[in-house]
């Protein structure tokens, strides 16, 4: 809340979770109460005021209408708000998010995720996937040991907070066809860049019969579509975060492909030093996807720095049918995804390769052994799905109460 006074015009500034709306005091036209009580607002105040709405098509907040109070009281006081409008470093502004997030800025943001949250949904019921829900707290992992959250779990060992529902929805797959599981994922990386959090939302569709050609084309098409649905329903809310519009209004199938062979000559191209083999880190990431104007698909990377999962490339079984989406501008990997291994005999070479545990696994081999299929899927970042369509540089403001290696509280 914001207000400003001549001395017997006042103007209030009002926000009730649909929006703002201006609100103009006459002293002459209030209560001395209603005057005094305007006197006392401060940043932040809960208050009641009633009057008459009018049209202005110049109010601020956007709605074309302002209102004429007739009365104000203040229901909650507000001293001393510790965020003002002067400049704050991001350091406070995160000691503080719990009030942070009542900030335009926030309110933006906080919008354009709902948005892309209810685009997901509805991409997936509009095409009959179904919603499986899959276990946090698993004793089977997806990705590299190193990286989970352990608890005891009672009697029965170790549990892990669950990286991926992957494992789970290939399980549904077999029953259910298309299937997604949508929630929080824990990677107990310790990074620090930008690009990570240690808890964020993840989204994982696995489609029975799709390899990995589908499954590229599944990914163009979802990207693109949460993409117009934020063009199309968040218009003031990208205004208010000055997010410049054309380049997402240029993202529409089909994306380039390169595969991760060619990848690595353009980089080499572009100067970097890296060789076949490794995996394509960020700085790389965005080198490569500065080169197109709308994100770009890397496929069939090195087996050897990618998931035990995945399907060997026949054409080269050095490499295996999987692929990173980079979004442009510089935000880097938003997807990976992959065609699953549906040989009983590859799955288990890799598994006793990776030196993972058998018996934690033999569910999950019992799907190729009872029935094995052709099928694939992958996994949308949220919060960095987020901060690119809003063009924030850090997805820490992506979502409400950010999860780092330095940040547990609030």
């Amino acid at each position: 809340m914001t207000t400003r006074s001549s001395g017997k015009i006042a103007f209030v500034v009002l926000r009730d979770g649909t929006g703002y709306l201006q609100a103009v005091l006459s002293k002459k036209d209030v209560s001395d109460a209603a005057w005094d009580a305007f006197g006392k607002l401060t940043q932040e105040t809960s208050l009641e005021v009633t009057g008459t709405v009018r049209a202005d098509p110049r109010a601020p907040g956007g709605g074309g209408v302002e209102l004429t109070a007739a009365d104000l009281t203040i229901l909650g006081p507000s001293p001393d708000f510790p965020i003002t409008p002067k400049e704050h470093g991001t350091a406070f502004l995160f000691e503080h998010r719990h009030l942070w997030l009542r900030s335009r800025r926030q309110v933006a943001i906080a919008r354009v995720r709902h948005e892309v949250i209810q685009a997901i949904r509805d991409f997936f019921y509009e095409r009959n996937f179904v919603l499986v829900d899959t276990p946090i707290l698993t004793g089977a992992i997806g990705e590299a040991a190193g990286h989970l959250f352990a608890t005891e779990y009672f009697d029965l060992g170790t549990a892990y907070l669950a990286q991926t529902g992957q494992l789970y929805v290939e399980a549904a797959a077999a029953a259910l066809g298309k299937v997604y599981c949508f929630g929080p994922t824990f990677r107990a990386e310790k990074s620090k860049t930008r690009r990570h959090l240690t808890e964020f939302w993840m989204v994982e569709p696995e489609v029975a019969w799709n390899d990995s050609d589908a499954n590229m084309k599944l990914q163009e098409e979802f990207v693109a579509s949460i993409v117009a649905r934020a063009l199309e329903r968040r218009k003031t809310e990208l205004a208010e975060l000055e997010r410049d519009t054309a380049p997402l209004e240029r993202i529409r199938p089909p994306f380039p492909r390169v595969s991760y062979t060619d990848a690595v000559e353009k980089l080499k191209a572009l100067g970097s030093d890296i060789v076949w083999g490794q995996d394509i880190g960020g700085d790389e990431e965005t080198l490569l996807a500065k080169q197109y104007d709308r994100p770009v698909l890397v496929y069939n990377y090195p087996r050897v720095v990618k998931a035990f999962y995945m399907k060997e490339n026949p054409a080269d079984p050095r490499t295996v049918l999987n692929n990173d989406m980079l979004a442009p501008e510089g935000y880097g990997e938003i997807i990976g995804g992959s065609q699953r291994e549906d040989d009983y005999d590859k799955l288990l070479a890799r598994i006793r390769a990776e030196q993972l545990p058998e018996e934690a696994y033999s569910w999950y081999l019992d799907l190729r052994k009872y029935g094995t299929f052709v099928h694939a899927g992958f996994g949308l970042g949220v919060e960095r799905t987020v901060a690119w369509i809003c063009g924030i540089p850090h997805v820490r403001e992506a979502i409400a109460f950010p999860r780092t290696l330095y940040k547990l509280w609030p």
